[in-house]
């Protein structure tokens, strides 16, 4: 029977999840120069379009399929969506007197489970965009998307997501997830599959792409500081679906999860202004919003199985890192645009490992009591595994994507389309448009952010 009041929080927190694409865009959109603006909002919209397909053709069925072996992947039981519409998902309640058959209590529609996992396969490859940012052709992403997805997010959300017996009474899920056939590693919401898989597929591009023409020499500041902040509230208000509605029931796990996402996202803000303090002499707008992103990245794993306090104490310890992290790419000299690495890899890792520390059963019994609750390191060994195979098949089968997208259609935009403006290169289009004495000036080219105003500093093609 259908848990009415469950299948309203999903369907619900598959709609925030999915407010989180567009927040993406509007985040990284004002993160990146004035003429290289839609072409960021283009590579994260576009993510909505391509994955949905292929969610539908086979992505869900392989990730969420009934496991044909090793834990490693889905058959193809729900191709085209077959075999959904009417049918159920949920887990028996085997703590019951007496035991409660499956689907149990909190019995969903399929379906909505399908939506709600279409959202996080819609936004990983999403976050990836950032990474290459100012220098890529739009149809070489276009086609990475769809390559990424199947050879890699769908084969690790089936690791990570597809527990035994939730499809179906009998139905086997993913090697990560399961610890009657697998590892039992812990991660509630996609530290691994979401955050780490698309850092270390970043990282893999930005070195296949190279640097953008003048990094590190030229500044290369944030043309629209509004736009970031307004996208990092847009992703802490999705977040809230991402997280507390990967309970999928409307109950007491989900008021801890939502609790967690909001108390870590706050101390990670304070963490990362801090170290801007201390370092730079100066709290930025900047900051504080990458400060919520890096908290909201690591409190995903570990929403469900940290009490308060242990949110808080990831939330902080994520800000401080990834604070310090995004500086990487200049020690290591690989330029990734956005801070893709800095914030998603290394948040994505704090959030997975911690868990092993401060999780607790106090607040789910299906967590563990971590190092800090007397529990050892076992779970932490768990923890490491998991995240460290995710991130190298990651970097490995994105290198190689990469690689093979280039030599082929091409994956970067000349030199002349990435300093005049891909904008106009790839949409024949510019974000702005800039009324001068002479006529109508197009798109802002050449502009940088100067205390919060755009100023053009290069000509722009007039008309009239």
């Amino acid at each position: 029977m259908i848990n009415a009041g469950s299948t309203t929080w999903v369907l619900v927190s598959a709609a925030l999840v999915m407010l989180m694409t567009p927040g993406l865009a509007f985040f990284y959109g004002g993160m990146v120069r004035s003429k290289s603006v839609l072409n960021m909002l283009m590579m994260n919209f576009i993510a909505l379009a391509v994955v949905g397909v292929l969610w539908t053709l086979y992505g869900f069925s392989l990730a969420f399929g009934n496991d044909v072996g090793g834990g490693l992947l889905g058959g193809l039981d729900f191709a085209g969506l077959g075999n959904t519409v009417g049918k159920l998902a949920g887990f028996a309640a085997t703590t019951a007197t007496p035991p409660v058959p499956w689907p149990g209590p909190d019995a969903i529609p399929l379906l909505a489970f399908c939506m709600f996992q279409l959202m996080f396969a819609v936004i990983t490859p999403a976050l990836i965009s950032g990474a290459i940012a100012d220098r890529a052709k739009f149809w070489g992403w276009t086609l990475f998307v769809a390559l990424w997805a199947t050879i890699v997010y769908f084969p690790v959300a089936h690791w990570v997501f597809s527990f035994d017996g939730f499809i179906s009474a009998d139905a086997l899920g993913g090697w990560i997830a399961n610890a009657t056939h697998g590892l039992g590693a812990l991660d509630f919401a996609g530290g691994t599959a979401v955050h780490i898989n698309a850092g270390a597929a970043g990282l893999a591009l930005a070195i296949v792409l190279g640097k953008r023409r003048g990094w590190p020499r030229e500044p290369m500041r944030p043309h629209n500081l509004p736009f970031v902040l307004l996208g990092a509230a847009l992703l802490w208000f999705g977040w809230f679906g991402f997280n507390a509605g990967s309970a999928l029931a409307a109950g007491d796990l989900a008021a801890v999860a939502f609790t967690n996402t909001m108390i870590a996202t706050s101390a990670a803000v304070l963490g990362w202004l801090i170290v801007e303090q201390i370092r730079d002499g100066k709290p930025t707008t900047l900051g504080a919003a990458s400060g919520a992103v890096a908290g909201l990245v690591a409190i995903t794993p570990a929403a469900g199985y940290v009490g308060p306090l242990g949110g808080i104490a990831i939330g902080f310890i994520a800000g401080i890192l990834c604070a310090l992290a995004v500086g990487l790419k200049y020690k290591f000299g690989f330029d990734d645009s956005l801070d893709v690495v800095g914030v998603h890899l290394v948040g994505g890792l704090v959030g997975t490992l911690l868990i092993g520390f401060f999780g607790t059963t106090s607040v789910n019994s299906l967590s563990v009591d971590g190092v800090f609750y007397g529990g050892g390191f076992g779970q932490l060994g768990k923890q490491a595994i998991a995240a460290g195979t995710v991130m190298v098949y990651s970097f490995v089968i994105s290198l190689v994507l990469g690689f093979l997208i280039k030599v082929t259609i091409g994956f970067r935009v000349d030199a002349e389309a990435e300093t005049t403006g891909i904008d106009e290169a790839e949409h024949a289009e510019t974000g702005y448009d800039y009324s001068t004495l002479g006529g109508r000036a197009s798109g802002g080219l050449g502009q940088h952010a100067v205390g919060g105003v755009n100023k053009v500093t290069a000509s722009a093609t007039k008309e009239g």
